[in-house]
């Protein structure tokens, strides 16, 4: 039995984990797969009336099409803003403006640019398994820290510590499969 200390840094553990988990998934959706998708673009923060907006709360942006993204603007005014936006994101589309729309056609990807895309997701990935090992350090730390201030037994921080150990093992799993996922997403033509 865990003492109720105990309980909640493992508690915390997971919650931090899982953030590392989420912030995991939201940059390998950044990252293209051989389509369009509208989650390209969550990274482009357009200047809009002086401060950095996510692109996605000045315009609409929808994949009609694999090989094409479509913006519109909810202003008008901000179209040569979110063209601007795109160019300087610097992800190798050329987005075309007609006035009420942007177009951006998505070209095939060669296979030199996928095995870029697949180290790039696997760097993602690999500081997505340093942020759980840190959080695992950090919490083994503070479980050492009560034991000792609360008097609390071994065999009760050797559990703790062991329940930290099978979280950590299995975020670092979850992040493995993530990434064998996003490969062959990429890696399909």
């Amino acid at each position: 039995m865990i003492a109720e200390e105990l309980n909640f840094l493992l508690e915390e553990a997971e919650e931090s984990m899982q953030k590392s988990m989420e912030h995991l998934g939201q940059e390998l959706n950044t990252i293209r797969a051989g389509r369009a998708t509208p989650a390209m673009l969550d990274n482009v923060r357009v200047d809009y009336y002086g401060s950095s907006t996510p692109i996605t709360q000045v315009a609409s942006v929808s994949a009609p099409s694999p090989d094409l993204l479509v913006i519109q603007p909810w202003d008008k005014s901000a179209l040569s803003l979110i063209e601007r936006a795109i160019m300087s994101a610097n992800m190798g589309i050329n987005p075309s403006n007609d006035g009420t729309l942007i177009r951006i056609p998505i070209p095939p990807l060669s296979e030199e640019r996928r095995r870029e895309l697949v180290k790039t997701a696997r760097s993602r990935g690999e500081d997505a398994k340093i942020a759980i090992r840190n959080i695992r350090r950090s919490i083994r730390d503070q479980v050492k820290k009560t034991q000792k201030e609360e008097s609390l037994s071994e065999d009760m921080r050797f559990e703790a510590e062991e329940k930290l150990q099978e979280m950590t093992d299995a975020f670092i799993e979850r992040v493995d499969k993530a990434l064998d996922r996003k490969e062959k997403d990429i890696m399909s033509v």
